[in-house]
């Protein structure tokens, strides 16, 4: 078994050396934007066992911050998520979870229909999206929970981006602009609440907006945005665990001297090969076998050595700007989800790394607007705060770069409609590159090692 790697953060507003060496009072386990990533599913829970092996008289409770499922999944879509669902079991087995619905819950059934099963599973539900049709919530914006000497409110709030939802079920939602919703309900749910904390599935960049409302001490876990970082606010904490079950964060809820509480935070890895419960590990070999065909499971292409996450979507990126023939590649940082494996890489494989196929643009740009491009992509849970504005591209592009030279790059047709967001102002003129697309330029960068 590979070490486990951790990182911490303590928040208090009080000196180091004026905490005090008692034991947590309690602990949240946070983990968001899992997206059926069955490769981590069984270790994930396996974790959540060893966690409560070593503290066995801790109070416990598991928080899920939305994007549970993925329709990319040719396995998860073709059974109905039924791993996804049994790893809902499993997890409230071993102590009370809360799911905050994301964009990606109703992948595999309507929003309605997914909550009543999310809910049979023992997990309680928490959102602010409406029911179009009825005008009601699809389920409670928030809920309580013990944990420790004190209660717990836990509220949840989720994007109003309705076109990142599955398009079947865009018109069963009520979408609420996140900042609004909250400056409406968010001082009513948690003003009197002795611990608060925040599900946010709205992404970086409304969160900073919120946080002008945030008590002090809350625990903050936000996600959508595929992002790994610690932030101190105050006596709390704001988080965001990564994705496809790569990182779990552990919150462990203290309280000083005067008897005021805070988190510390450390952010546990979750290695493909660890530890693996067993159950679940063998009713998603089961599950595979049953659903992938031999297409499926073809080899698409080779790597010379085992890719995590980021490096794969960094990989990519290079292989786009080959087949592109340009100076720089972006792709939008969501596009990707899983690492790809050592050595030969199946179609499900590739699919689970790069999810979505779309068409290639191109524009130009000058050097020192490319500079400031290159600078923001790439992030890493390293990145400064402050330079941090929400989603991000991974990119490849030259290491010496002249400031008044002319450059070309490309993106994906996602990142042309979306080119404010991700490449700024001046907004850039994307031209369609005819006979290029994503996965093709990826696949051949595979295919030629």
């Amino acid at each position: 078994m590979r070490p486990i790697r951790k990182f911490a953060l303590l928040v208090c507003l009080l000196p180091a050396l004026r905490l005090p060496a008692a034991e947590p009072e309690a602990l949240v386990l946070l983990i968001g934007d899992q997206h059926s990533a069955y490769e981590r599913t069984a270790q994930l829970v396996a974790a959540v066992d060893r966690i409560k092996a070593e503290h066995p008289a801790l109070p416990l409770a598991i928080m899920l911050d939305g994007d549970t499922l993925e329709f990319g999944n040719i396995v998860a879509r073709r059974s109905g998520g039924a791993v996804d669902f049994a790893q809902f079991a499993a997890l409230a087995q071993r102590a009370p979870t809360i799911l905050n619905l994301g964009n990606h819950e109703p992948e595999f059934y309507d929003l309605a229909d997914t909550v009543q099963r999310v809910q049979a599973t023992g997990v309680t539900v928490i959102s602010n999206i409406i029911n179009r049709a009825t005008g009601q919530p699809f389920a409670p914006a928030s809920t309580r929970l013990r944990l420790g000497r004190e209660e717990a409110v836990i509220m949840g709030l989720t994007t109003d981006h309705l076109s990142t939802y599955r398009r079947a079920v865009q018109p069963s939602l009520d979408l609420a602009n996140p900042v609004v919703w909250a400056q409406q309900n968010l001082p009513g749910l948690l003003a009197a609440a002795p611990l608060k904390i925040i599900l946010s599935h709205a992404g970086l960049a409304a969160d900073r907006e919120l946080f002008p409302l945030v008590p002090d001490g809350t625990l903050f876990a936000g996600a959508h945005d595929h992002l790994r970082l610690v932030h101190p606010l105050g006596r709390g904490v704001y988080v965001h665990s990564g994705s496809w079950n790569e990182y779990l964060t552990l919150a462990w809820l203290r309280r000083d001297a005067a008897g005021v509480t805070h988190w510390e935070v450390e952010q546990q890895r979750i290695p493909t090969d660890g530890p693996a419960e067993a159950g679940l590990a063998a009713m998603i070999q089961a599950t595979r076998a049953k659903y992938l065909t031999p297409e499926d499971t073809m080899v698409v292409g080779q790597t010379a050595a085992p890719l995590s996450p980021g490096a794969a979507a960094r990989w990519v990126a290079a292989a786009l700007r080959d087949a592109a023939g340009v100076d720089a590649a972006f792709i939008g940082n969501t596009t990707f989800g899983a690492g790809l494996p050592g050595g030969a890489v199946q179609r499900t494989e590739f699919d689970a790394c790069v999810r979505f196929d779309g068409a290639i643009f191109t524009a130009e740009v000058d050097g020192a607007r490319l500079q400031q491009l290159l600078a923001a992509a790439n992030q890493t849970p390293e990145t400064p705060f402050e330079t941090r504005h929400g989603e991000y591209c991974f990119a490849a592009g030259p290491v010496t770069i002249d400031p008044a030279r002319r450059y070309r790059i490309a993106t994906t047709d996602w990142g042309a409609r979306n080119t404010k967001a991700y490449f700024g102002d001046p907004a850039l003129v994307w031209t369609e590159l005819p006979g290029v697309r994503l996965k093709a330029a990826a696949l051949a960068g595979l295919q030629g090692h």
